[in-house]
């Protein structure tokens, strides 16, 4: 009698053994062809129900076209996943007692790598066990030597082509990464949170003021109200002072403030919040950060003794115990507020002003929308359309650099004069900018090592961390040294 036990692992195993032997899913030569690339999942552990649905309709396809006689190739691969890959090896090194910072670049990279052939080879597996008809004999890894020069050379034409700048901007900041986020990359959760409404004296007189984040009033440079509110008109120009800090500002007018909204009158904080960073652009308001890279109170000239080294959900309660204290905390009201999280970290992210690298995106934009509305792409269903335009319409340039050891290294060098030079090499900057040879370049600096705050501070003036350029990204590296350990990042 037959045995009608199904062995899913034998079966498995045998026909994919089978398939790849004789080269099933090579492709054939044929007049029609048909390639897609799989969408690569992510070397971080185990492939989820959401890879098997995508992975099937790809399969799918894919089997069909082979099947009607297209020379068809499905390019399976991995990607590195930078930012979460590099925070669970850092996790497992910390459950030894031991940092990234205490093995050194090169040797934290080495574990990482060891780290991907464990987790890599795992999720490979998965997916040949699936009987995903891919053309194994290519798969890929968006690290391999290959797929880096190719990111390489990406970067320097859309350089050269005025495509990609490093400026100075407003970005998303993980205090737990220590790194910026692109806007992908947060995920925004509504939850009750708190309003505080507090006064600020003018004159012999105060206004009222509401915020959700009363530790960034430390930062204020202005306060703003509409130019056409008439409760307020007469007070455009003059100063206001800032509590807890005492501080003078001026209020400003500006169209942006909601007068129907709150008070009418608006805290601005042009170093810690992305629309009080446009209003201070346009009124050119001073720039007072007092938040540092680790979400901690700093800023020696700005912010009360007392204040200073508090974590800033910590700093949050002192001011309000503050404001309490000197009759100035007119209320508190429960209120729904959006809190924007790193989507790996889960960490409350901090907008920050920060050197970082962008792409132009208005320019690609531009084709981008062409196709749709010509129908060379076609949305199914065509609904999706005004969501596509919504985006490329109000697009924000992309920013692309990341403050981690492990991806692909930005190609800049940098001479004594801080002058940025972009190319595949060192020999091709040399050429490429017509450079004299005993020019000294910096790639990637370990030297320079902030000691204390006001370091740093000094740091942002001198733009001396442009030098620590790495995968796709500027590395701000919190170093060891044989002195001392260093805790701090970039202010």
């Amino acid at each position: 009698m037959q045995n009608e036990t199904y062995d899913p692992l034998s079966i498995e195993s045998k026909w994919q053994e089978k398939w790849e032997q004789g080269k099933k899913f090579q492709p054939i030569e044929s007049d029609k062809k048909f390639s897609i690339v799989i969408p690569p999942p992510n070397v971080t552990g185990s492939l989820h129900m959401g890879h098997a649905l995508e992975h099937s309709i790809i399969d799918v396809i894919t089997r069909v076209k082979r099947m009607n006689g297209f020379q068809t190739l499905w390019l399976p691969g991995t990607d590195h996943a930078g930012i979460i890959t590099q925070l669970l090896v850092e996790k497992d090194l910390e459950e030894s007692g031991v940092t990234k910072h205490d093995l050194g670049r090169d040797n934290f990279l080495s574990k990482v790598w060891e780290w991907k052939e464990k987790s890599g080879d795992n999720i490979t597996n998965q997916m040949k066990s699936l009987g995903m008809s891919c053309d194994w004999s290519r798969e890929r890894f968006t690290m391999d030597e290959g797929l880096s020069k190719a990111v390489l050379e990406v970067f320097v034409s859309l350089y050269d082509n005025d495509l990609i700048y490093k400026g100075t901007r407003m970005v998303n900041w993980d205090t737990k990464l220590k790194s910026a986020v692109s806007d992908l990359e947060v995920s925004s959760e509504s939850q009750l949170g708190k309003l505080w409404t507090i006064k600020y004296k003018v004159g012999e007189e105060f206004l009222s003021i509401a915020t959700t984040r009363p530790e960034t009033l430390l930062g204020d440079t202005a306060v703003a109200v509409n130019p056409t509110d008439e409760r307020y008109k007469h007070l455009i120009g003059k100063t206001i002072q800032i509590p807890v800090v005492n501080r003078d500002v001026k209020i400003i007018a500006d169209e942006y403030v909601d007068k129907d909204f709150g008070s009418g009158c608006v805290k601005i904080t042009p170093a810690h919040d992305f629309n009080d960073y446009e209003i201070g652009q346009r009124h050119n308001l001073e720039l007072i950060q007092c938040i540092d890279f680790d979400g901690k109170i700093v800023n020696d000239d700005f912010v009360p003794e007392h204040l200073r080294s508090l974590e800033r959900f910590e700093a949050r309660e002192k001011i309000i115990q503050i404001l309490e204290k000197e009759g100035l905390l007119e209320k508190v009201e429960d209120h729904e507020i959006q809190i924007p999280k790193g989507d790996r970290s889960k960490t409350i992210l901090e907008p920050m002003i920060s050197d970082q690298w962008f792409v132009k995106t208005e320019k690609l934009a531009k084709d981008a929308i062409r196709v749709v509305e010509e129908d060379e792409v076609k949305f199914i269903p065509k609904n999706w359309e005004k969501t596509y335009f919504e985006w490329m319409y109000n697009i924000q340039d992309w920013c692309v650099s990341r403050q981690q050891w492990w991806g692909h290294r930005i190609p800049a060098w940098y001479d004594s004069e801080k002058n940025v030079y972009v190319g595949l090499s060192e020999d091709d900057v040399r050429n490429k900018y017509k450079l004299n040879k005993i020019d000294t370049f910096t790639y990637n600096n370990d030297d320079f090592i902030p000691h204390d705050t006001e370091d740093f501070f000094n740091l942002l003036k001198m733009e001396e961390w442009d030098n620590w350029i790495i995968s796709e990204i500027i590395t701000i590296q919190n170093i060891s040294s044989k002195k001392r350990k260093i805790n701090y990042h970039l202010k």
